[in-house]
């Protein structure tokens, strides 16, 4: 697969995710901000003409009412004392004069940045100052008995000068009303660029959102997911199909690098299935050699019985009638030939018992190890006496193999460390028994015996392997080799342990009974063991593996 970009796709080939995004993050973010500075403005500019209107032109014309109330107070009270003579007109004065200067003092920073408004503010003080000055005044000075007189005289000024004032208040407030309602106009309008504002960002940020989400979709998503689609194809056994490359560089480049993981796997994938195939050729060879070769040990070890038997019998027969009558060379001769013949028969016949172990006797059960071991124990009872030996052992459980094979490996265990015994003291043998992990048995034979050397304890389990010549301890070899065929047959492991120094001590594992469920009765249990038996040897591999680790091998 080739991860160069093709010509259509243009300056943008080999950018990667990385770098698209990149972009793409900084451009949303360049609208954002830009988005952001438009929405800012509409809020400062609705704020600011609010903030005039509310804290400006409001309080300004309301201090001007005041003003104007002000001044219709006084002259409403100067004209009744001018009238009346009574001194209780002058207090609406007094509290017009009052009120006037309040009203000043609060409307005067609020024109303070308006220059027209500044201007109708100085004519009304202007005015409402001449009026006071040229008929209030002098009317409030005069007294009692004198103010209608003074009042008479000064009547057509004072209406004069007072009609001045009214046209001075009434542009003012015409003004500032005209600001207030230029002011609204201005609040409404920016108002609504506010929202339009607000509502184009909103819609800026969906698009932005919908075009982020389509670009990672097109972009990155949807080569990820094709990507992934072919690979878990593959990966069902579709190693032909290739690859797709889209999107991204990084992405095409990936997809090219999985693309070429898939080739070199079918390549390995061809050669390990011509290896398989390669191998089954030599398994089905090897086991039809095993097979004939066990057939072939079976009936050579047979057929050797009938011209054995003869020989061994007319040469027993020889040394009976002519011992002694011939010279002493002759009489060991036929020693040599009788001994001879009888230590071929009895290799023939352990040869025979070994080639039967998991082909004659093949019958899984629960076995009562208990009673092949009292078996096993009665069958060397002989050898016992003679040695005075001495085997003790802890309660053995039920366990899932073949009465027979497990009696011949009991047997054969006891008879070698009653054979190889230390010289001087009495056997001492005990079978130990520990449950192991993954649900086996594991048996130690101990032994005080000769012990055998950390370099043969491998050795001793391989056929005909001797340690010693025949003189010293008699035997044939195949011992311990039919013990471990047995236990391996079983699923089992045997081997020494190599930390043992008292002696010798073999141990071996066979796979224990599987646990009844609850609703299952002891009479049930014989039906199901025969069918267990396959599982428990494969249950107890990982358990052979281990011990061959540690054991080095047994003795002959």
């Amino acid at each position: 697969m080739n991860s160069k970009p093709s010509d259509s796709e243009g300056v943008f080939a080999d950018w990667t995710t990385r770098r698209w995004l990149q972009a793409g993050v900084a451009t949303t973010l360049v609208v954002l901000a830009v988005l952001g500075s438009l929405g800012g403005w509409a809020t400062w500019r609705t704020t600011g003409i609010t903030d005039e209107l509310v804290y400006r032109r409001s309080p300004a014309l309301i201090d001007a009412m005041r003003l104007e109330e002000a001044l219709v107070n006084q002259e409403t009270g100067i004209r009744g004392y001018g009238l009346s003579g009574r001194a209780d007109f002058l207090q609406p004065y007094r509290d017009g004069v009052t009120d006037e200067r309040t009203a000043i003092r609060g409307l005067r920073p609020l024109v303070r940045q308006d220059d027209r408004a500044r201007t109708d503010l100085a004519d009304v003080e202007r005015l409402a100052t001449a009026w006071q000055r040229a008929f209030a005044d002098p009317v409030a000075a005069a007294s009692p008995g004198d103010t209608v007189r003074v009042a008479a005289q000064r009547a057509e000024a004072g209406k004069t000068s007072f009609d001045a004032v009214r046209q001075a208040l009434a542009r003012q407030q015409d003004h500032l009303r005209s600001e207030s309602a230029d002011a609204i106009r201005d609040r409404r309008a920016a108002t609504t660029v506010r929202n339009w504002t607000f509502a184009v960002v909103a819609l800026v940020i969906v698009l932005v959102a919908a075009l982020v989400f389509e670009g990672l979709r097109r972009g990155v998503t949807g080569p990820l997911a094709r990507l992934g689609t072919a690979a878990r194809d593959v990966a069902r056994g579709r190693f032909e199909q290739p690859l797709p490359g889209t999107g991204p560089a990084d992405l095409r480049r990936l997809a090219a690098d999985v693309d070429s993981m898939r080739l070199r796997l079918l390549a390995e994938l061809q050669s390990a299935e011509d290896s398989r195939r390669m191998l089954d050729e030599q398994a089905d060879d090897l086991k039809r050699s095993n097979t004939e070769l066990e057939q072939f040990a079976y009936v050579a070890s047979h057929d050797l019985q009938e011209p054995l038997r003869k020989v061994s019998s007319f040469t027993q027969l020889l040394q009976r009638r002519y011992g002694g009558q011939l010279d002493e060379r002759a009489d060991q001769y036929i020693a040599f030939a009788v001994d001879g013949a009888n230590r071929m028969q009895t290799l023939i016949n352990d040869l025979l018992a070994f080639s039967r172990v998991g082909r004659v006797h093949n019958d899984h059960q629960s076995v009562d190890m208990d009673a092949v071991f009292t078996r096993a124990l009665e069958n060397v009872s002989v050898a016992v006496e003679e040695t005075g030996a001495e085997i003790t052992h802890d309660t053995l459980p039920p366990v899932v193999g073949d009465a027979t094979q497990l009696g011949m490996l009991w047997q054969n265990l006891l008879s070698n460390a009653l054979k190889f015994r230390a010289p001087g003291r009495p056997p001492h043998i005990h079978v130990g028994l520990t449950a192991t992990e993954d649900g086996a048995w594991e048996f130690a034979v101990s032994d005080n015996g000769i012990g055998i050397a950390p370099e043969f304890q491998e050795k001793v389990f391989v056929i005909f392997q001797r340690l010693h010549t025949k003189d010293a301890y008699p035997g044939t070899g195949i011992g311990l080799a039919m013990c471990k065929k047995v236990v391996e047959f079983h699923g089992g492991h045997i081997g020494i342990d190599p930390g043992y120094r008292l002696g010798t001590r073999v141990l071996f594992t066979l796979p224990a009974v599987p646990a009844l469920p609850a609703q299952e009765t002891p009479g049930s249990r014989d039906a199901r063991d025969s069918a267990d038996v396959h599982a428990s040897q494969d249950a107890h591999a990982g358990r052979r593996a281990a011990l061959a680790d540690s054991a080095e091998g047994g003795r002959p």
